[in-house]
């Protein structure tokens, strides 16, 4: 096993990156940013990058979302959420240089709600992996608003597995009820660890350091030798914050 170890702090982030290192092996790794703008930032004790979405690229959705939700009114209707899903768009601070389909990858990991964020927003925040190009990856993200909510069902809905660009959220919770997601107990604005364990067609989730994991997902929509790269992702609603990255393969 090959372990790259990727130390968010030693980041030099000026909406780009520099002198991001795989401490054993002294390479410098290129980093490749998807609508979003990166800082460096010490949030509660942890040096961190964080991560946000674009503005103009959330005022575009905004505005296509308005025109979109105006457009259904007039015929008498409401949107669901896949009628939304066109308008989407990938948030992800890629790894070009680091290739993945096998191993282990952990993180600290905190979301927050944008100021802008709606009444819908939960500080999506997760990593990705299989990464192929902008649209098409593998992903697991927390809510964090769900986790401690005064409704079960939300609760439920703490963690989602997605596929994109074929199986969103929306698709795999209409089709597949409960198989890609589950509850844990987790709040926005703390560090949460996270571990995801990648093997053949099948992922598991830990959080927290628990022994037992939170999801299990054991058939991963890419397949087992799809590849690719790994991310940091965040929904364009969320401030993500990414420290202690570790990749095992």
């Amino acid at each position: 096993m090959k372990n790259l170890l990727l130390f968010l702090s030693l980041f030099l982030v000026t909406n780009a990156f520099a002198d991001v290192r795989g401490l054993e092996q002294g390479l410098e790794d290129e980093i490749r940013l998807v609508n979003v703008i990166t800082e460096k930032e010490n949030f509660k004790g942890k040096p961190s990058l964080k991560v946000y979405a674009d503005p103009e690229v959330t005022d575009s959705i905004r505005e296509k979302t308005a025109k979109l939700i105006k457009g259904f009114q007039s015929r008498g209707k409401q949107p669901t959420p896949a009628d939304f899903e066109p308008l989407s768009s990938s948030h992800l601070v890629v790894f070009e240089t680091i290739e993945f389909n096998q191993g282990t990858i952990e993180a600290e990991i905190a979301g927050s709600l944008s100021s802008n964020a709606s009444g819908q927003a939960r500080g999506f925040v997760g990593i990705a992996w299989n990464v192929q190009d902008d649209k098409t990856y593998d992903c697991i993200y927390l809510r964090p608003t769900n986790g401690r909510a005064n409704d079960q069902q939300r609760r439920n809905h703490s963690v989602q597995y997605i596929s994109h660009p074929d199986w969103t959220w929306y698709r795999l919770r209409k089709e597949m009820p409960s198989k890609y997601e589950a509850y844990v107990d987790i709040v926005p604005d703390e560090w949460i660890k996270v571990k995801i364990v990648v093997e053949d067609q099948s992922a598991k989730l830990y959080i927290n350091e628990v022994e037992q994991p939170t999801l299990i997902i054991n058939d991963l929509k890419t397949g087992r030798e799809a590849g690719g790269n790994v991310a940091l992702w965040i929904h364009s609603s969320t401030i993500g914050r990414f420290s202690n990255l570790k990749i095992t393969r």
